[in-house]
């Protein structure tokens, strides 16, 4: 079998190893490839057989133009950038990898809240630039510091993720409470189901867990932000396209919004005139809460277990079929 992955840099800048797929058949890897040069795309997947894709996307065009494709794979949770349906009735399975993340993105989601509470960046590099020295004091703070203990909690959506971030939120003594599309009882007595709109009343930190769909785009929007407590935290691990940005960011200047962390944004690489940029106490990553060296060797073994299950005739982790 001849595979192409098309975009394999941000799984594997070198740190892993791609022998798994290597067993399995002919592969020819790209770090990169465009994203909106369409003959590049075909090009390179040529003749290939089996296409592992994270965000170069495949369109039905893309599939028209290369008909030896009979799998593609999706180096990601999400595969919004296959067209999974053209795919279908072409009998090409899409993968994706589940799951794989679940204690990384939990864990950052709370990097990014105790950062906003602790402050420990901003008072490293005052140390490293000799404040703490000349300081007639044997402490001091630069911005007031927040206990995490007693403070509630609201994740819009309740998937592994977002119970996971419950978790450790009640490992905190903080006040959880969730709110999911669908009704989802929670198999724990402290955590509390309501509305979005009283999740948005009580929370003193909105979290989001939530997939990007139309109905969820930019749901962060002026209309909801004024929903909020007068100086809650917004956090944001899920998808950029969930924010209204410049609602958002109208919100941190006027303070109804306290802070914003976020590791992903509505357009990535962000651009020079995303407004959050220029927003008082927004702490923003460049999507990276997946990231940690175990997370992405274990996305790597699912893949390749995907395609294992291909091979053999049978399907795992489809999305399409």
């Amino acid at each position: 079998m001849e595979i192409v992955i098309l975009d394999g840099y941000t799984l594997n800048p070198g740190d892993l190893s791609w022998q798994g797929l290597e067993k399995l058949g002919d592969v020819r890897r790209y770090d990169r490839t465009s994203y909106t040069d369409h003959t590049e795309i075909i090009e390179r997947i040529g003749s290939a057989q089996a296409v592992l894709t994270n965000k170069t996307p495949i369109t039905k065009e893309i599939l028209a133009a290369c008909p030896s494709v009979q799998y593609i794979g999706a180096l990601a949770t999400g595969y919004n950038v296959i067209d999974v349906e053209a795919a279908r009735q072409k009998g090409i399975p899409v993968t994706n990898i589940p799951d794989y993340s679940t204690d990384a993105v939990a864990q950052f989601t709370f990097a990014l809240l105790l950062e906003i509470f602790s402050q420990v960046g901003l008072h490293n590099v005052s140390v490293h630039s000799g404040e703490w020295q000349r300081s007639e004091d044997f402490c001091y703070w630069k911005l007031p510091l927040t206990e995490l203990s007693g403070k509630t909690i609201g994740l819009v959506g309740y998937g592994k993720i977002a119970q996971r971030v419950a978790e450790i939120a009640h490992a905190f003594k903080m006040t959880v409470i969730y709110y999911n599309y669908r009704p989802k009882q929670s198999q724990d007595s402290w955590a509390e189901q309501v509305s979005l709109d009283e999740l948005y009343d009580k929370a003193d930190i909105v979290s989001l867990h939530l997939p990007l769909f139309p109905e969820t785009e930019k749901m962060i929007n002026h209309e909801a932000v004024q929903k909020m407590k007068e100086g809650a935290v917004l956090l944001n691990t899920s998808r950029g396209g969930l924010l209204d940005e410049q609602a958002v960011a109208l919100a941190l200047n006027t303070g109804k919004l306290a802070a914003l962390g976020a590791d992903v944004v509505s357009v990535e690489p962000i651009e020079e005139d995303n407004p959050l940029l220029k927003a008082p106490n927004c702490y923003l990553t460049p999507h990276i809460a997946w990231a940690p060296v175990e997370t992405r060797q274990r996305l790597m073994e699912i893949a390749v277990d995907n395609l294992c299950q291909f091979l053999d005739g049978q399907s795992k982790n489809v999305v399409n079929l």
